[in-house]
C-alpha cells in the first residue's frame, strides 16, 4: 500500500494511517480508494481483527476531499453527467464495505476533515476530534459548484437531522470541534496526540458495527418529506430564498437541497445513488469547472505567491507607513495592525489622523460586542498604530502607503515629503484606482521602488489588492510588495500600467453601461434588476450613487486633461452625468440625491423623475438581454486588457473580475465567461449587440482571429 500504512496491536485493533506521499495534506485519489477498500477488506477477513481505528499522519489534518485538479481535468477531457456520477462508486462501495462488513471501525480525526474527509469520517461508526479550533470539519463543496459526492448529503441529515444539516451543506461552513460535538457530528473530543487512543477505547469496549440508519425502523431526526414539521421552513421557503440569492445561475445549492428532499426519504443505499446523478450534472457542468478553476486553483496559487520572483530576499513588514487617514488610509491601518504590524497614520491634521484611528475602534468595539475578541487584544492592536502629522514619524518604515485623494498635484506633495523621511530601501505603494503609476513615480526620487497598490473599500472585508507596475518599477519592489500583501492575508494579482489598470476600467463598462441603458429608454428597475439577476452585487445605478457621480464626472474631465480621454466611453453615459450633476443637482447618495431618492429614516427608492429626464421606451428588452450586455460589456473589456498586456495572466483577471469587482462567481471571471459562452459564440454575441447598441461592444480584429482559432484563454488544467 502506497497511501496507508496498515498495523495491528496485540487486542485486535487495527491502526490504518493515511499518509499519501509527496503530498502536505491527504487529498482522495484512485490510489487512496483502493488502498483503503483493501484495507478494509482485510479488517474484514481477519477472525483476529476486532475493529478499525482510521487515522492520518499528516499533522494537523486528516483528510481534506477529492482532488481538485483531478476533476478539472475530467472536465477538459469533456466529462459527462453520467461519467461524472459514477466517480461516487469507490467511495459509495468503500463506505458501505465499512459500515456494512460487521467490525467497528474509528474515526481518529486529528486536524482538518473537509469534504471527502468528512464523508470517510461519517462512515466510520464513531468519530473523535481533536480538540484544537483549527480541526475544523464540513462540506465546502458548495462553494465549488459541487455537492458531496460521497454521501454527505444522505449521512449526515440522516445523523443530525435535516434541520441542523442543511444549513452546513448549504453554507459550506466550517464547524470547530465544541460546536460539532454539540450538534452531535462527533462522539468525542480529544486532545490531537490522544485521538487514536480515545478511538481505541471505544473500540476495546465491544461496540456494536451498525449504523443508526441501518437499524430497522430508522427514522431521520426531526422527520424527513414534505410532512416533517420544518419542511415549510427548510425546504418551501428554503427554496425560494435559495432561487433569490443565486438568481439559479449556481444550481449547486438547489441540487444538495433536492438531493437532501429526495434522498432522506427512501433507503440509504437508494439516496446515496440519487446523490450521486445530481453529483454527476453538476460536476459535468461549466459552473463547477469555473469555480474550481479560479476560486480554488488560482487564487491559491495567488495567495502563496507563485509567481513572486524567486531572487529577492523575502521581507517582513514590521512598522508600516500610511500617507491619507481617510476611509481607505483608516482601513488599511486596521488590517496592518490587525496584521501585527507598527502602523504610522498620518494626515495634514492631528484630528483627522485621530479620526482615522477611530475607525478601527469602532471595527473592534463591533467584534468585541460579538465576542470575536478580547479587551486585551483591542488594546494591543490599538497601540499599534500612531496617528500623526510628523513626517518624521515615518523613519524606520520598511514599506509605505499613499492613500491620499485621487488628485494628481496632491500626490505628488506628499510623496515628495515621505520620500525625505523615509529609509533608501522602503518601496512606496500608491493606493490609487485610475491614476496612472509611471506619471505619478516622477514625484519619488526612486522609481524603480515605486509601485500601485490599488486597496478596495472597505478594506477590511475586501479580499483583492491589484498591484501596477509602473514601467521603471523594478522585480524587486513586486516581489516585496507581493510579500507585504500575503502578511495582510489578501489575494494579489499584478497588471501592468495604464489608465484605470484592470479593474477600475473593466468595472466602469457595467457602470456607464446601465447609465447607457437609461439613456436609450431602459427602465431604471429593469437596470437594476437585470445586474442582480445576472449575480452581479448591486445595480449599476446604485453603485454611481455610490461612488458619486461628481468623482466620477471629475475622473472623467482629468483623463481628457491629460490627453487619454477612454478609448470606449459611451457618450450616452457621460452626457447623462453631466446633466446629473450639472442641470439636475443630483450628485448621488452623499449628496443626499441621484438616481436614488434617500429619505430621512426610510429606505431608499429609485427617483419618480427619472422617468421625465429619461422617458422610457414602449418597448422593453427581456431582462436575458440586459443580463447579457452587462457580462458581455465587462468581459469584452478584459480581453481587451489581455490584448493591450494590461493583465498577462489569464487567472488574474478572473481572480480580480470576482474578488474586486463583483462579477458574478459562477462565471469564474471576466474571461473564464467568455470560454464558459464559446469564444466563437462570444464574438458573434459581441457583433450582434454592437449592431444594436454601439460600436463599444464591436470585438476587435485580434479577438476574431483567435475565435477563428477557437483559442482558449487558460491553459488545459494538464497543460497549467
Amino acid at each position: 500500500m502506497q497511501t496507508l500504512k496498515f498495523e495491528v496491536d496485540t487486542d485486535g485493533i487495527a491502526l490504518l494511517t493515511i499518509d499519501l506521499p509527496g503530498r502536505s495534506m491527504n487529498v482522495l485519489t484512485p490510489e487512496l480508494d483502493d488502498d483503503l477498500m483493501e484495507a478494509v477488506e482485510r479488517v474484514a477477513s481477519d477472525e483476529k481483527i476486532k475493529g478499525a481505528i482510521l487515522t492520518s499522519a499528516k499533522p494537523g489534518s486528516f483528510l481534506a476531499g477529492a482532488d481538485i485538479k483531478f476533476m478539472l481535468e475530467l472536465f477538459d477531457n469533456g466529462v459527462s453527467a453520467v461519467e461524472a456520477a459514477k466517480l461516487s462508486e469507490p467511495l459509495f462501495k468503500l463506505l458501505r464495505r465499512i459500515e456494512t462488513c460487521g467490525k467497528p471501525f474509528a474515526a481518529a480525526i486529528n486536524g482538518l476533515a473537509l469534504g471527502g474527509g468528512m464523508e470517510l469520517a461519517l462512515g466510520c461508526h464513531y468519530r473523535v476530534l481533536a480538540d484544537n479550533p483549527k480541526a475544523v470539519i464540513g462540506f465546502p463543496e458548495v462553494g465549488l459548484g459541487i455537492l458531496p459526492g460521497g454521501g454527505g448529503t444522505q449521512r449526515l441529515p440522516r445523523l443530525i437531522g435535516i434541520e441542523k444539516a442543511l444549513p452546513l451543506l448549504l453554507t459550506g461552513r466550517q464547524v470547530k470541534p465544541e460546536e460539532a460535538l454539540k450538534l452531535g457530528i462527533v462522539n468525542a473530543l480529544a486532545k490531537a496526540e490522544d485521538v487514536v487512543a480515545k478511538a481505541r477505547e471505544w473500540l476495546l469496549g465491544k461496540p456494536t458495527a451498525v449504523q443508526p440508519w441501518d437499524v430497522k425502523g430508522f427514522r431521520v431526526p426531526g422527520g424527513a418529506g414534505p410532512m416533517a414539521p420544518h419542511a415549510p421552513r427548510s425546504f418551501t421557503a428554503g427554496a425560494t430564498i435559495l432561487a433569490q440569492q443565486t438568481q439559479r445561475n449556481n444550481r449547486a445549492p438547489l441540487a444538495i437541497m433536492s438531493a437532501v428532499y429526495e434522498g432522506t426519504q427512501v433507503p440509504i443505499e437508494t439516496g446515496l445513488r440519487l446523490e450521486a446523478k445530481y453529483f454527476g450534472t453538476l460536476l459535468s457542468g461549466p459552473v463547477a469547472r469555473n469555480l474550481m478553476r479560479t476560486m480554488f486553483v488560482n487564487k491559491g496559487k495567488a495567495d502563496k505567491l507563485a509567481n513572486r520572483p524567486a531572487d529577492v530576499p523575502k521581507l517582513k513588514v514590521n512598522k508600516l507607513g500610511i500617507l491619507g487617514a481617510g476611509m481607505m488610509g483608516a482601513g488599511i491601518a486596521y488590517v496592518a495592525a490587525e496584521a501585527g504590524m507598527q502602523v504610522v497614520l498620518l494626515d495634514a491634521k492631528q484630528e483627522l489622523a485621530e479620526k482615522g484611528k477611530q475607525y478601527s475602534v469602532r471595527l473592534l468595539e463591533k467584534s468585541l460586542s460579538r465576542g470575536k475578541t478580547t479587551q486585551e487584544k483591542v488594546a494591543a492592536l490599538l497601540s499599534r498604530i500612531k496617528p500623526t502629522t510628523d513626517y518624521a514619524d515615518l523613519a524606520g518604515c520598511d514599506y509605505l502607503v499613499e492613500a491620499v485623494f485621487e488628485d494628481r498635484g496632491i500626490k505628488a506633495d506628499v510623496t515628495r515629503k515621505a520620500a525625505a523621511a523615509i529609509p533608501a530601501t522602503t518601496v512606496f505603494g500608491s493606493n490609487t484606482s485610475t491614476l496612472p503609476i509611471t506619471g505619478l513615480a516622477e514625484a519619488f526620487p526612486r522609481q524603480e521602488d515605486f509601485i500601485g497598490v490599488h486597496f478596495f473599500s472597505p478594506v477590511e472585508r475586501m479580499p483583492l489588492i491589484e498591484i501596477i507596475m509602473g514601467q521603471k518599477t523594478s522585480q524587486a519592489a513586486l516581489a516585496k510588495t507581493l510579500d507585504f500583501v500575503q502578511q495582510l492575508r489578501k489575494t494579489p494579482i499584478v497588471v501592468k500600467d495604464s489608465r484605470g489598470f484592470f479593474t477600475s476600467r473593466v468595472f466602469g463598462t457595467f457602470v456607464k453601461e446601465g447609465m447607457a441603458m437609461l439613456q436609450q429608454g431602459v427602465l431604471p428597475a429593469l437596470i437594476e434588476n437585470g445586474a442582480r439577476q445576472a449575480s452581479m452585487p448591486v445595480g449599476p445605478l446604485t453603485v454611481s450613487d455610490e461612488v458619486s457621480l461628481e468623482i466620477m464626472l471629475h475622473v472623467y474631465d482629468q483623463s481628457v486633461a491629460d490627453g487619454a480621454p477612454p478609448k470606449y466611453e459611451p457618450e450616452l453615459s457621460i452626457n447623462l452625468i453631466k446633466k446629473m450633476t450639472g442641470q439636475l443637482g443630483r450628485k448621488g447618495r452623499a449628496g443626499g440625491a441621484g438616481f436614488y431618492e434617500y429619505p430621512q429614516g426610510g429606505k431608499k427608492f429609485l427617483w419618480p423623475g427619472l422617468a421625465e429626464h429619461f422617458p422610457p421606451s414602449k418597448e422593453q428588452p427581456d431582462v436575458e438581454e440586459v443580463k447579457k450586455r452587462f457580462l458581455c460589456i465587462q468581459a469584452l473589456e478584459a480581453a481587451r486588457c489581455f490584448e493591450e498586456g494590461v493583465i498577462t495572466n489569464p487567472a488574474d483577471a478572473d481572480i480580480g473580475s470576482i474578488l474586486g469587482i463583483g462579477y458574478p462567481s459562477w462565471t469564474g471571471g471576466t474571461l473564464s465567461y467568455i470560454e464558459t459562452v464559446g469564444i466563437q459564440s462570444f464574438v458573434a454575441e459581441c457583433d450582434r449587440l454592437a449592431n444594436l447598441y454601439g460600436e463599444r461592444y464591436r470585438p476587435s480584429a485580434w479577438l476574431k482571429e483567435r475565435a477563428q482559432r477557437n483559442q482558449a484563454f487558460h491553459p488545459r488544467m494538464s497543460e497549467a
